[in-house]
């Protein structure tokens, strides 16, 4: 039998159509003894670690076991009843990723809540529309800077409650409204009852409403997409079905089951990191780790030792970077380093490495991949990658060092997984094939087929699954816009908005988002995500922008590594100013950058080529804006930042 068929017939425990409270109480049922949390001490004042749990050493993890969590869960669960919440009633999560967070999301849907999601650099205006829009009774929040974020924009609000994850000042002792964490814990304690409990677990039906998720608004004021408790689950099943302990399955192979270790730092306020670095890792009976910050990334993963991790394209650029600066400290390492990426690179895509390759990758990851892989704590045999566009040449290099990268694609309507590559047959470039269930289909009308030229077919995609939305919270229009309604076979699909290659074999390669086409004035199409994506495993250049909608030629902004770029300057015996927007402006700079743009050009058309670029000495971050929660660009706001670049790059046009 081969690994289709397998997936598709595949059963297990953790297959089921249950509620999502039934899920996690099932896991606690079936590893009562397991590790399923582990937080770190001294990154946040816990109210849980006064009397519920004990509080781990600064900077050190401690682990509760899923018996120990189970209890969290059931008294938050009690105690949120308590305080008044009912069956359908959404309940805002204001928090970054941690602990509290997965402790509180089970216990608001076990209690019958809708959990509604903000992210943590939500501004006050966006606090206000993301707990108005679904009509929130109670939200709660990561600490005290939050709450007051919250309070802020109260009187526009209709809250019974304020939660706060974290211990509290006595500023708020006078209101009757506002409680810590643990004093929900308390309340659950002293009213829990298990027969009460476990009616309201099993009350949500597979079609009642378990999450509104807000798409990051990227184009306009954010959606509230409608994810139901089947939506969720038939997701986990998929990929459960994909990933899981199989039968057919090498001992080679990795798996996700209970013996799991995973970091999560990506928003569990996004749909991807809730339900595969949430939902699956628990209903599987792993183990989830939670880190600091992306930032400190190195040292939570050689602290947690994980063997699976799940990221965005970003995150493994970032990591590969701090791998490669490292390398920098001298010439000698330098030349080792990028003598043993080439080596990786020539290994992932031989089909079958000969003697001497096989001897010259044995020695590079004696020198260079086993230290990488050692940084990243030194058991990690998964990696999955989504929420964008990952550079080919970046997957290619990983999977070369032993690290695989299992691509794949979906989005906040899909719950999200739509595509990921098996560990059976990943192909390096692709997204990989539809999980179980999940239907494709293309909407060549859509793509220009000239640009575009590809064996088997290119379009927009359209998807149908059990794991797809109803639509939008109270927006019926874009509801009817998002979806298609096909007279061939009576079907109803969603309107990705993006557009891809499906190939012969069933796997898909993602090409660009729709709206995100630019078309030229002569005429021609152009992909940009390709493009910036070939910037990826850079030195000089840490970000590209491509643009050029409406123009003659395609032109870019683009982030230069400023360190490298110095470090460059001094070899050369170049002067530059301190200023990092002088060094932007430096024609020897630019001269320099333009070297890299010119060996990036060399891989595509004359006219998808960049023309003219500028630099720009500001990365593209959350904190600026300038990108969404996941990490993806926000255009529009690079564009408004830098219509002076913009306009020079065409000055002349």
């Amino acid at each position: 039998m081969n690994w289709r068929d397998a997936e598709r017939e595949y059963d297990d425990a953790v297959i089921d159509t249950t509620s999502l409270g039934r899920l996690f109480e099932d896991a606690a049922e079936q590893h009562p003894n397991r590790p399923a949390q582990r937080y770190k001490g001294g990154v946040y004042d816990r109210s849980l670690t006064d009397g519920v749990l004990r509080a781990a050493a600064d900077g050190d993890f401690r682990a509760i076991s899923y018996a120990e969590m189970r209890d969290v869960v059931r008294k938050l669960a009690a105690g949120f009843r308590d305080l008044g919440v009912e069956f359908g009633d959404r309940i805002g999560v204001f928090a970054d990723t941690r602990m509290e967070w997965a402790q509180t999301d089970f216990a608001l849907l076990s209690a019958g809540a809708v959990v509604t999601t903000v992210y943590r650099s939500s501004s006050p205006d966006q606090v206000r529309y993301l707990l108005d829009d679904p009509e929130a009774t109670g939200v709660v929040v990561e600490n005290e800077a939050l709450l007051e974020r919250v309070l802020e924009v109260e009187e526009d609000l209709d809250l019974e409650f304020v939660v706060s994850m974290d211990d509290l000042s006595g500023t708020y002792d006078d209101r009757d409204d506002v409680y810590t964490l643990a004093d929900v814990y308390a309340r659950g304690e002293k009213t829990f009852d298990l027969e009460a409990y476990q009616s309201w677990v099993d009350e949500p039906e597979a079609d009642d409403l378990a999450s509104l998720i807000y798409t990051s608004g990227t184009t306009g004021r954010p959606k509230g997409v409608q994810l139901t408790h089947g939506n969720f689950r038939a997701n986990v099943n998929q990929i459960r079905k994909r990933y899981g302990p199989r039968p057919d399955k090498s001992a080679d192979l990795p798996v996700i089951d209970e013996s799991v270790q995973t970091v999560s730092f990506l928003p569990l306020a996004h749909v991807f990191e809730r339900t595969a670095g949430h939902f699956l890792m628990f209903a599987s009976g792993a183990c989830v780790a939670y880190a600091e910050s992306p930032d400190t990334l190195q040292a939570d993963f050689s602290a947690v030792r994980p063997n699976s991790a799940t990221s965005v394209p970003r995150v493994y650029e970032k990591i590969y970077d701090a791998i490669r600066e490292q390398a920098s400290e001298s010439a000698i390492k330098e030349r080792i380093f990028h003598w043993a990426t080439d080596v990786g690179v020539e290994y992932a895509e031989a089909d079958v490495p000969g003697p001497a390759l096989r001897a010259k990758h044995a020695l590079a990851d004696r020198l260079v991949f086993s230290q990488v892989k050692e940084a990243l704590g030194g058991n990690v045999e998964l990696l999955i990658s989504g929420g964008g566009s990952l550079s080919k040449e970046l997957c290619t290099l990983y999977h070369g060092m032993g690290l695989p990268i299992y691509e794949g694609y979906g989005l906040t309507e899909t719950a999200p997984v739509v595509t990921v590559n098996p560990p059976e047959e990943p192909k390096i470039g692709t997204v990989g094939p539809a999980l179980p269930d999940v239907t494709l289909r293309i909407d060549e009308s859509v793509a220009d087929q000239d640009v575009f030229d590809d064996p088997g077919q290119v379009g927009e995609l359209l998807v149908r699954g059990p794991n797809v939305t109803e639509g939008y919270w109270e927006k019926p229009s874009a509801t009817d816009r998002a979806f298609f309604e096909s007279e061939d076979d009576g079907g109803r699909w969603f309107r990705t908005g993006d557009i891809v290659h499906l190939r012969p074999d069933g796997y898909v390669e993602f090409r660009e988002r729709v709206k995100q086409i630019l078309v030229l004035s002569t005429g021609k199409n152009v992909a940009p995500a390709p493009i910036e994506d070939a910037f990826a495993a850079s030195e000089v250049v840490e970000q590209c922008m491509v643009v050029g909608d409406g123009e003659k030629f395609v032109g870019a902004l683009l982030v230069p590594n400023l360190e490298h770029v110095r470090e460059w300057a001094d070899r050369e015996g170049v002067d530059l100013p301190e200023d990092a927007e002088a060094v932007c402006e430096d024609e020897r700079v630019r001269s320099y950058v333009g070297e890299e743009v010119d060996a990036v050009n060399e891989s595509f058309e004359k006219h998808e080529t960049i023309k003219q670029f500028r630099l720009v000495p500001v990365e593209f971050t959350e904190d600026n804006e300038m990108l969404t929660p996941t990490m993806k660009k926000k255009r529009r706001v690079i564009l408004e930042r830098f219509d002076d670049r913009v306009d020079e790059v065409y000055a002349d046009a």
